[in-house]
């Protein structure tokens, strides 16, 4: 069986402070989530139970890990052991694509939504 998705299609970019987190794959390893950010949204420092890899799909954000801070751009990828303590700021409109293991939830995600 294949299941399909797109990074582009039906993007909100919410007006409130809060980014637009969307499961858009579910295989039996992986839920790949996307993350859209406008210039200004941030999710606050968190862990996440199982490792991570986070895509730059689009824009540019603020990668905090461990309080250091680092600038990610489309292209770049960062993948994360579980338990690593990171934080987002987007600096400009922004496609992230996360990969975050089936076990994990994406409410968990939503919830550190600054």
């Amino acid at each position: 069986m294949m299941n399909t998705a797109s990074l582009l299609e039906n993007i909100t970019y919410q007006e409130n402070d809060k980014p637009t987190v969307t499961v858009l794959l579910k295989t039996a390893n992986t839920k790949e989530v996307r993350i859209v950010m406008k210039k200004g949204q941030c999710m606050k420092e968190h862990k996440a139970p199982y490792p991570i890899i986070i895509e730059m799909f689009d824009g540019e954000i603020d990668f905090g890990i461990n309080g250091n801070k680092q600038i990610l751009k489309k292209g770049d990828m960062i993948a994360l052991e579980a338990n690593v303590p990171h934080d987002l700021s987007c600096l400009q409109e922004s496609i992230i694509r996360l990969s975050i293991s089936v076990q994990d939830k994406v409410e968990r995600v939503n919830q550190v939504i600054a």
